[in-house]
């Protein structure tokens, strides 16, 4: 398909003469006659709403193109946060943690159920003891977070303990974030 297929030079030459242009103002001013004053009013508010939709379109469109170049901006500034991820540590690690930690802090009663740490002493006496063990279990593991979910000194625990805590551990890494 050829563009001189459609139109030739006969075509061309009759769309440009003089006589298409007297053409055409003959039509334009027979239209009101021809189509009705009130067809030619419609056919104008039809336009002029069309036009005014138009730019109204393309005025947005700018806008959101703003908006998408500020977006973007944005987020090229803005820099990759780390992500921090818990785990529980193995039973096996806390069990052999506090089978240590038993033989150095023998005035204390050390117990371990999963994750957990239980801490307790029959007197208060060994306060200082429970103190320096209770630093101990925080700086105890590699990455570990250590959370404090019981404690209590003197009269403020049971009949039988007069120093308790309860620790849980967790193993904490910090992770580069997924793009």
């Amino acid at each position: 398909m050829d563009f001189k297929s459609y139109i030739n030079a006969g075509t061309l030459k009759k769309l440009t003469s003089s006589q298409s242009s007297k053409d055409l103002n003959a039509f334009l001013e027979r239209l009101p006659q021809n189509a009705g004053n009130n067809a030619l009013i419609a056919a104008g508010i039809v336009w002029g709403v069309a036009a005014a939709l138009g730019l109204v379109t393309m005025v947005k469109a700018q806008e959101l193109t703003t908006l998408r170049a500020e977006f973007k901006e944005a987020k090229a500034v803005t820099p990759p946060i780390p992500v921090i991820k818990e785990a529980s540590v193995s039973e096996d690690q806390i069990k052999t943690f506090s089978d240590e930690f038993s033989q150095i802090y023998k005035g204390l009663d050390v117990r371990q159920s999963g994750s957990k740490i239980m801490i307790t002493s029959d007197t208060t006496s060994n306060f200082g003891q429970f103190r320096e063990a209770l630093a101990h279990v925080y700086n105890g593991g590699s990455n570990w977070r250590v959370s404090l979910d019981k404690l209590c000194v003197g009269r403020e625990c049971d009949q039988k303990h007069k120093l308790a805590v309860a620790l849980t551990v967790k193993q904490v890494s910090v992770e580069n974030p997924n793009k």
